[in-house]
């Protein structure tokens, strides 16, 4: 992963970064987590593939939402009734 991470520009590199840290606070796991690291993987393809104006779109399209979120959600839910 790090060696594909070299290969981009500043400017990449920054968006990548940015894009995966929104992911990551919006799926409420953390950067360094299996999730982010999953998602600063496929974040970086992205970018090398040409999808810099759309990537955390591509990104929440691609992994949805983490699963940890979708159990606190549900049982959040569960507890409300």
């Amino acid at each position: 992963m790090l060696q594909s991470l070299i290969t981009l520009s500043d400017q990449d590199i920054e968006v990548v970064i940015t894009a995966v840290r929104q992911w990551c606070t919006r799926n409420h796991c953390e950067i360094d987590s299996n999730e982010g690291r999953r998602a600063l993987t496929l974040a970086i393809d992205l970018v090398q593939n040409s999808a810099r104006d759309t990537l955390l779109q591509n990104l929440t399209e691609r992994l949805g939402p983490w699963s940890g979120q979708m159990d606190a959600e549900t049982s959040s839910l569960a507890n409300q009734q």
